[in-house]
Order: structure tokens, then C-alpha cells, then sequence
């Protein structure tokens, strides 16, 4: 007798990961009652379920029996994207943003608080600025790592650099965590973010997924010569912009902040 599969179904899980697919771009925020009618059950039936969700990090609470997608669900995803998908999927479009700049741009995700550069598309020109695969700067000192800190709350900020210094590099990096929390929210206003040391300067854009979370962060980086000459740093973040939202795209993202 040919035994059942419906016998090897853990009902708990089943609807732990139905839960999980509720939410997409449309569907942001879903209380635990619209949770329970979704799948034809009673809200308290899924009380555990949703308790060990958030628990664990996949989702978040937002209000009184509310929740949203949490950040283990981003940063478990994310991390077979960032080794693969996201690598794939970008290089593309930074090589085209290279070849219509003529200027060096490179993709980033962020590791804690590092920014980790996973791609390049070198410059054509003599003079450029050109970072090596494999790469790692402090987030802060950085229009790359910055944008990557966009996409995280004052609140979120602050836990995450509680207790560290951020002064022993040279200005404009912050120098203090206030700095920091004022320029990224700064930054996180207009969209992208500048920084210049060592006669370049690098403007970055973050790339976000279907959530709106930053997953991660394009640029473009030059000689000053080249980058402060009128009217081209606006023509740089609008050209930046639009191949995150080509990324976004191709990601299942969305271009909504």
C-alpha cells in the first residue's frame, strides 16, 4: 500500500512558511488575524507559529499584532544573492554605467559594519579610481558603505556602532556617531551619498529588494578634476539611479523609498 506524503507534512512549518509568502511589496504589514484568514484558520491557532517567527528574526513586530518580514528572511535571502544572484544580475548595468561615464563604478554589499566590494567595472581613462574585488572599508567612511547604511533606522545605527570609535580617519568621514546619524540621515533625504578623499571623490545610490530593504550599493568614483565640474555630479546620480532601478528590476525589486 503506497503510504501518503501528506503523512511526511509538518502542519506547524507548512504554515510557518505559507506566513513567510504572505508578504510582498504590496503587503508590507499584516496583523495576525489577516494572517489566520488567509489560511482558514482561527488567529489563536497561530499564535506559537507566529511567536516563533519573530522570535527567530523572520518576522518583525510593528504593532499591536502586527508584523512585517524580518531581518533574518533579507539577510538569509541576501546571502545567496550577494554570492551569486546580485553579482550576476549588476554587472551588467555597472559596465554600462562604466561605459557611458567613462568613470570607474563598483557594487558592494554590507558585512556588519563593513562594506564588502564584490564588483568592478574598471575605468577606460588613464587617470581613475579603481577598487579590487574582495575590498573592505568601515561603512562610514565611504559614499559606498554609506548608502548601504541608508536603508537602517537612527535606532538601528546606533546598535550597530554601540561602543565603537569612529574618529582616526580623516574629514569629511564622521567623526562621531552623531555625525554619522546626521549625515546619513542627510544622505537617506536626497537619496545618495558623496564622499572624497585623496583627490577623488565617489558618489553612491543603495539598491533595495522587494521589501525596501538596502540589500546593496552601486557607484561612481573619479578624479576630482573630472567629478566637481559643473553639472556633472547631477548628471552622476541621476544616471546611478537609474541603473539601481534597472538592478532593483531584474532582482524582483521595487524603485519605491
Amino acid at each position: 500500500m503506497a503510504e501518503n506524503k501528506n503523512n511526511y507534512i509538518v502542519p506547524a512549518l507548512e504554515k510557518g512558511l505559507q506566513i513567510l509568502e504572505m508578504f510582498d511589496s504590496q503587503r508590507r504589514n499584516l496583523s495576525q488575524a489577516e494572517m489566520a484568514a488567509a489560511l482558514g484558520v482561527s488567529s489563536n491557532s497561530l499564535y506559537r507559529i507566529v511567536q516563533t517567527l519573530t522570535s527567530m528574526g523572520y518576522l518583525k513586530k510593528t504593532g499591536t499584532n502586527t508584523y512585517s518580514l524580518g531581518s533574518q528572511v533579507v539577510s538569509r535571502g541576501f546571502s545567496y544573492l550577494a554570492s551569486r544572484e546580485i553579482v550576476e544580475v549588476a554587472a551588467p548595468f555597472i559596465t554600462q554605467l562604466r561605459d557611458s561615464t567613462s568613470l570607474s563604478s563598483h557594487l558592494a554589499i554590507r558585512e556588519g559594519n563593513e562594506t564588502l566590494y564584490v564588483f568592478r567595472a574598471l575605468a577606460l581613462q588613464r587617470v581613475s579610481v579603481n577598487v579590487p574585488v574582495g575590498t573592505r572599508f568601515p561603512c562610514h567612511i565611504t559614499a559606498m558603505g554609506r548608502a548601504l547604511l541608508i536603508g537602517l533606522s537612527p535606532d538601528e545605527l546606533e546598535q550597530l556602532y554601540q561602543g565603537q570609535r569612529l574618529d582616526g580617519y580623516p574629514e569629511p568621514a564622521p567623526q562621531t556617531l552623531p555625525d554619522l546619524l546626521a549625515m546619513c540621515e542627510k544622505e537617506r533625504a536626497q537619496g545618495w551619498s558623496m564622499h572624497y578623499s585623496d583627490y577623488s571623490t565617489a558618489i553612491a545610490v543603495p539598491v533595495r529588494n522587494f521589501t525596501g530593504e538596502v540589500v546593496a550599493a552601486i557607484n561612481i568614483s573619479g578624479p576630482d578634476v573630472v567629478m566637481h565640474k559643473d553639472g556633472v555630479q547631477e548628471r552622476l546620480v541621476t544616471a546611478l539611479k537609474k541603473s539601481a532601478s534597472q538592478i532593483m528590476h531584474e532582482l524582483g525589486g521595487t524603485t519605491r523609498r
